[in-house]
Order: structure tokens, then C-alpha cells, then sequence
């Protein structure tokens, strides 16, 4: 396994529409163990290909410890409700925004051998669906937030967390 280089926004890779992923070959799965090392090295909630370089339709989601999610072909199928929270992203260091996403979202894919898989998720773990299959498409949470934060709106921020 090895650590992939992060994409930084600005690279137009990060703009692309990612392509279907048609076999599921032994590159595909060194891949997304590459992205899965590479996503507990930086101690993030998701990985998509695009931000690894990558143009495929592969996101790894993990916004609970110890539970990490292979999303192959993802799309999400249903959803409800509506949250407004902070969100940043590892092609984005050192900035956050406010975006609204649903409360609750239920995600089909594949998984890392091709079978079918299905996951709801709620709060954090819907947000980062929603963030790592918008990489997919092309699109950043920037794109979507209703307002991004200054440097100091996010010292604010993590002060208020810390206590």
C-alpha cells in the first residue's frame, strides 16, 4: 500500500466528471487501499478518486471510527430533511464554509468486490456522502456553500469546540 498525493483545489482534475467503474480489476482494489491508508494518515471523513488524481467513480467514507465505507458507482437514492453545518475538505486545507445538505441520505453502490450495497446514513455520515459523490461529479462544497468562514470565524470556531 502506499500514500497517494491529495489533489489541491485549482487542479482541474477536482472539476472533472468521474467514469463508471466498469470491472472491479486487483489496480482498482490497490487503489482504494491506497485511498484508504491515505485517508487515515490525514484523519479525514472521506476520500473520493478525484482528490487521489484518480477519474473513476470510487469514494471511501469514514465519519464514524473504525467504520470505513468502499462506494463504488455510488448514487444516492433517497433523502430527507435538511442540516446547515460547517464543512471543509482535504483539497481545500485551512478553509470552511457553511453548507446545507439533507439530514439523511440512502446511498446504493458496490462494494470493493462488486456486490450491491446500500447505506443510510444520517448527520455527518450524510454530509459526507453527499460531499465525497459530489467529488464525482465535479463539484466542491465550496460550489455550495451559503457563505465561506474567515480565519477568524474558524479560530472561533474550534475554541468553542474545545471547550
Amino acid at each position: 500500500m502506499a500514500l497517494l498525493t491529495i489533489v489541491k483545489d485549482g487542479d482541474e482534475v477536482l472539476r472533472k466528471k468521474c467514469k463508471e467503474v466498469k470491472e472491479i480489476t486487483p489496480r482498482i482494489k490497490t487503489l482504494i487501499a491506497d485511498m484508504i491508508e491515505t485517508l487515515h494518515e490525514v484523519q479525514g471523513a472521506g476520500l473520493a478518486a478525484p482528490q487521489v488524481g484518480v477519474l473513476k467513480r470510487i469514494a471511501i467514507v469514514e465519519a464514524e471510527p473504525g467504520e470505513t465505507i468502499v462506494l463504488i458507482n455510488p448514487k444516492i437514492v433517497a433523502y430527507y430533511g435538511e442540516q446547515e453545518d460547517l464543512e471543509g475538505c482535504l483539497s481545500l486545507p485551512g478553509k470552511w464554509g457553511i453548507v446545507k445538505r439533507p439530514m439523511g441520505v440512502t446511498v446504493t453502490a458496490l462494494d470493493i468486490d462488486g456486490n450491491p450495497v446500500t447505506y443510510t446514513g444520517s448527520e455527518l455520515k450524510a454530509r459526507a456522502f453527499c460531499h465525497e459523490i459530489d467529488h464525482l461529479d465535479g463539484i466542491l462544497y465550496k460550489d455550495k456553500a451559503t457563505r465561506m468562514l474567515t480565519k477568524k470565524e474558524i479560530k472561533e470556531y474550534v475554541e468553542e469546540e474545545e471547550e
